[in-house]
């Protein structure tokens, strides 16, 4: 109803405006409503970041197309050094390192401890590493022609009675013990335990000058059936294609850990996040709290990745054909539907 006097002019007017307000709020009001489900159609891209590793790429390449192909979000990798790229994740240029050993990263203590990174979930807990030696040293090879050499080895101190077994091509007066690169704190543990145990007095500790330097050196050896020790860990691809033996030591203890009296400690290979993280993409988090795999599976396909040239991605989509009973298990049903419908 319009109700016209002197004025009728101006009410007709303020009229036109008010019932153009209210169809304004209404269109705001349903807008409103529907944005929420808009909303999640704005995915941001997840970041990952690549140190170069393998164990790492294979990890990351799993998560990937599963996040793409099962949640639709996009995702890239940043490459780099570790300790530039965990900087990285600091700061919230990096979402996910998807391989970081919980006890023996300092600089993960140090940010964990602040705020600035956290745990997402736990990829395995049984990451070990020591003193190894290929199995045939101990047990020999029938198939292979090889008798035992060390029947009696069965601790890091018992290497004292096989310095000549284990002889320094370079000294052949003493044993060699590999040790890892220089820099990482295995390459000091080893210094300390040569010594704690007396075995500097018949044993040289040779440094390679790289992780592939350190593995070709192994390899060799279990390809050749000679004598090896040194240090080494789990899960890798030698790990996964050869029989090794982790030898014994001193049950674990912290106070003792760095003068190289003591085993070192196994390890929790975990997932870390940028602290908001959760918050940016709170379904992905769900996820990734629940990939879990074991050591023994990582080195086999790691193996498998060396022994056929395959790369991490297809290794990855390999997984992930095989072993579908574990994996659904990490996401709802709807997401598995997907995932399982992108694998070629």
């Amino acid at each position: 109803m319009v109700v016209i006097n002197k004025n009728g002019k101006k009410l007709s007017i303020i009229l036109v405006l008010v019932l153009c307000l209210a169809s304004f709020v209404g269109c705001s009001k349903e807008k409103v409503e529907k944005n929420p489900s808009d909303s999640h159609k704005i995915k941001e891209t997840i970041v990952f970041a690549d140190p170069g590793w393998d164990t790492t790429s294979y990890f990351n390449d799993i998560a990937r197309f599963i996040i793409e192909n099962g949640y639709g979000y996009k995702t890239d990798t940043k490459n780099g050094s570790d300790a530039i790229l965990f900087s990285a994740l600091r700061s919230g240029d990096i979402d996910l390192h998807m391989e970081i050993w919980k006890h023996g990263y300092e600089p993960y203590k140090e940010a964990a401890k602040i705020g600035d990174v956290i745990e997402v979930g736990i990829i395995h807990s049984d990451a070990v590493q020591g003193y190894y030696v290929p199995t045939f040293v101990i047990k020999g090879d029938p198939e292979r022609g090889i008798k035992p050499m060390a029947p009696d080895l069965k601790s890091v101190k018992d290497l004292a009675k096989y310095s000549s077994l284990f002889q320094d091509i370079e000294d052949k007066n003493k044993g060699r013990i590999y040790s890892s690169p220089v820099g990482w704190l295995a390459d000091e543990i080893t210094h300390a335990k040569v010594e704690a145990y007396g075995l500097d007095k018949t044993f040289n500790v040779f440094n390679p000058g790289s992780q592939s330097a350190l593995e070709i050196s192994l390899s060799k050896a279990c390809e050749q059936g000679k004598p090896w020790v040194g240090y080494y860990w789990e899960p890798t691809w030698i790990a996964g294609k050869y029989d090794l033996t982790l030898l014994e030591d001193e049950t674990y203890s912290e106070d003792v850990y760095k003068e190289g009296k003591c085993a070192y400690p196994n390890e929790d290979v975990i997932i870390v996040g940028h602290k908001s993280f959760s918050k940016k993409a709170p379904e992905i988090y769900e996820f990734l709290k629940k990939f879990q795999l074991s050591g023994a599976l990582v080195s086999k396909a790691l193996a498998y990745m060396q022994d056929n040239k395959a790369s991490s991605d297809d290794t990855a989509v390999k997984f992930l054909k095989e072993n579908e009973d574990m994996w659904i298990q990490w996401v709802p049903q709807d997401v598995a539907e997907k995932v399982k419908a992108a694998i070629k």
